[in-house]
């Protein structure tokens, strides 16, 4: 699936419906070149779990922010900064991926063979000043599903 947003309110929008169709467990990778929108897109998808997206920063140097304030945790990495996968193996990420809420993953080429096949796949590129193409693939049948589901709310 592939969608063109034409703004960073669309962009935090597409996040939103997103989210409406998450569950707990789900793991959201965002991958693009910097300024094509991750973090904005993440922003979304807190917003559509009812954090307020104003609080939702970039844990660029710190590589994980927890938000418990919504209808289910978010836990959003940045592997930005990671040198190789081995780096993150103390933090217990798994226990993230893993838990009671939804992962949002930017970066996720940087964990190589860590990054769990079950994630929802999400690249951006960027078109133009605030021109961003989104475009979709699911890991597996349930992240297929998952994808329809986010298409049809997206579309309304």
């Amino acid at each position: 699936m592939r969608i063109i947003s034409e703004s960073v309110r669309q962009t935090l929008d597409i996040g939103r419906a997103i989210a409406r169709n998450l569950k707990k467990g789900d793991i959201v990778c965002l991958s693009g070149q910097l300024g094509s929108g991750k973090t904005v897109l993440a922003k979304g998808i807190a917003w559509g779990l009812g954090i307020n997206p104003k609080d939702v920063s970039s844990p660029t140097f710190i590589l994980i922010r927890q938000y418990h304030q919504g209808s289910l945790p978010l836990y959003h990495f940045d592997f930005y900064r990671l040198k190789s996968p081995q780096d993150i193996l103390g933090l217990g990420y798994e226990e993230y991926f893993y838990a009671d809420g939804v992962s949002v993953i930017e970066w996720p080429d940087k964990l190589k063979y860590l990054l769990p096949e079950e994630s929802l796949d999400i690249k951006l590129s960027i078109k133009g000043l605030r021109k961003r193409l989104i475009e979709f693939k699911a890991g597996n049948a349930l992240q297929e599903e998952l994808l329809k589901k986010i298409y049809e709310n997206i579309r309304h």
